[in-house]
């Protein structure tokens, strides 16, 4: 029997003061306060009016870390998208690094708005040369489609073409910065400030386990996301800057996917987006579904490493099954 964290359906009241950036890290050391979080999801009786915004959402009501010990990452959730409940969540509000799990609202935002289709040439704003950042290897010149450049984004995780969609869609990184802030608030996503499409820390640029869950949540309304998350491998050719066809293999980052790690009894892994730096931690944002086809979001933010990260989701993941 599943163990459920039953919620209260209600309104979410948006305000542009939640969506302003943190002054510095010490915004990120203390970082909310549940009660004031809690302010935003009234009930509809109490409030008097009829359920809007979050009707066919879950709402968190209480924060159940201190029930499971064995999660030891700084935030992690479980959603159950068939009845909108929380099946459990770890400081589901607290602002922490999303690393290359930003490259959700990236994604998003080109299924939404933008035409898999449309053929985009690669600018020098791709170059990408901080150590250690993960790249799909395009290079300023090259000519790919939008498609094949969300496959780079969130197979390989190649924050090159992150900063190509961004480019392409919007003319600047900074201009793409604004229309996934402007795509967070309408999600409701209030604890979230991005400035860049791919997740290189930056003081400004955090969110929360519960608003990834939103983000996600209105992914998975796009057959094009949910095909392209549930690629473990994708091999593609392109139009290099010298005029001559580049063969590309993308392997994902997904341990379930990969065969690195045994997905637990019962569930079956749709897809989802890894994400690790310094700052950020080992992180992952998934979509599972039961033998009963029933479809679930988890999420793990700042597990100490690799094997920590998929140690804490495979203990959520236990909780739909249990």
């Amino acid at each position: 029997m599943k163990r459920k964290v039953f919620v209260t359906s209600g309104c979410i009241i948006l305000s542009a003061l939640f969506l302003t950036g943190c002054a510095g890290l010490h915004k990120l050391d203390n970082p909310y306060e549940f009660s004031e979080r809690t302010a935003l999801y009234q009930s509809a009786s109490v409030a008097g009016k009829s359920e809007t915004f979050a009707h066919d959402l879950c709402v968190v009501s209480k924060d159940t870390a201190d029930s499971d010990s064995s999660v030891t990452a700084e935030a992690a959730a479980v959603f159950d998208l068939s009845d909108n409940n929380v099946i459990f969540a770890k400081n589901p509000f607290e602002k922490l690094y999303p690393a290359s799990i930003t490259k959700t609202m990236t994604a998003l935002l080109a299924v939404k708005y933008g035409n898999l289709s449309d053929e985009v040439t690669v600018t020098k704003d791709a170059v990408i040369k901080e150590s250690g950042a993960s790249l799909c290897g395009i290079k300023p010149g090259d000519k790919l489609t939008m498609e094949q450049l969300l496959y780079g984004l969130m197979i390989p995780s190649g924050n090159d073409a992150g900063v190509a969609i961004a480019v392409n869609m919007a003319g600047s990184v900074d201009q793409f910065a604004q229309m996934m802030n402007d795509e967070a608030k309408k999600l409701g996503a209030t604890g979230t400030h991005f400035v860049n499409p791919h997740g290189l820390s930056d003081e400004d640029h955090y969110t929360t386990a519960y608003d990834l869950y939103l983000i996600f949540n209105e992914a998975l309304k796009y057959p094009e996301f949910r095909k392209i998350i549930g690629t473990a491998e994708y091999k593609t050719s392109y139009q290099g800057g010298d005029g001559k066809t580049v063969n590309a293999t993308w392997k994902g980052t997904n341990w379930y996917m990969t065969g690195e790690r045994k997905t637990p009894d019962g569930l079956t892994v749709l897809g989802g987006k890894t994400g690790t730096t310094l700052s950020a931690g080992s992180c992952l944002i998934m979509g599972s579904s039961d033998t009963a086809k029933n479809e679930y979001i988890s999420v793990v933010l700042k597990a100490r490493d690799h094997a920590g990260l998929y140690d804490n989701m495979s203990n959520i993941l236990n909780k739909i099954v249990e």
